[in-house]
């Protein structure tokens, strides 16, 4: 059992890691293995870093031999994603927009489809665009044929559509609390799910 975190935020020790961190250890503690990729980090070798539409189908030329094939081929072998981003103006941080862009491949090849995905996203405020980002990587998520987990039941509630920060995010009890239930429905679903990943 592979559990990824997707770090979209450019800062490799800020609120989004501090969530995402309490939630690979979570799914740790339920025996998964984690790995945390930060999208900036693997996206920094890219001659250019957003997806143009050079090939189609996607023959994933661009990225073959880097730091950004190595995270895809991370991707594909996972059987949970957690997608982290901080809240940019309502939205994803336009480094994960690259990153995930550049899956196209990954879609080609079905290597997501199943693959169960939970949302976490922080921000400035407590209101602050929170769950209109956690709903654009839901699109993300559905578009690569993800299965998505929210919350489903009041005795052990992950936040209605996933975990939600305000900064700083180290300090925000609810959030930390939400971002370890988040990571448990994404163990259970994914240990229920095998049989139906393309591996």
């Amino acid at each position: 059992m592979l559990i990824v975190g997707l770090n979209g935020s450019p800062q490799k020790k800020g609120n989004t890691v501090t969530l995402l961190k309490e939630a690979l250890a979570e799914a740790e503690k339920m025996g998964a293995e984690t790995e945390l990729i930060h999208v900036a980090e693997v996206l920094k070798d890219q001659k250019i870093p957003f997806c143009y539409n050079c090939s189609v189908p996607c023959t994933g030329k661009c990225f073959a031999g880097t730091a950004l094939g190595e995270a895809y081929e991370t991707m594909a072998r996972s059987d949970g994603i957690l997608m982290g981003s901080p809240v940019y103006f309502g939205t994803v941080s336009g480094q994960l927009k690259a990153f995930w862009d550049k899956t196209r491949v990954l879609r080609k090849e079905k290597k997501l489809l199943n693959v169960v995905g939970g949302a976490l996203a922080t921000g400035a405020a407590r209101f602050g665009g929170q769950e209109t980002t956690l709903k654009a990587l839901f699109d993300m998520m559905l578009v690569q044929g993800m299965t998505i987990v929210g919350d489903g039941y009041i005795e052990d509630d992950c936040g209605h559509q996933g975990a939600c920060a305000q900064k700083p995010a180290g300090e925000d009890d609810f959030a930390l609390s939400r971002a370890r239930i988040l990571a448990r429905r994404v163990v259970q679903v994914a240990e229920a799910t095998k049989a139906l990943r393309n591996r």
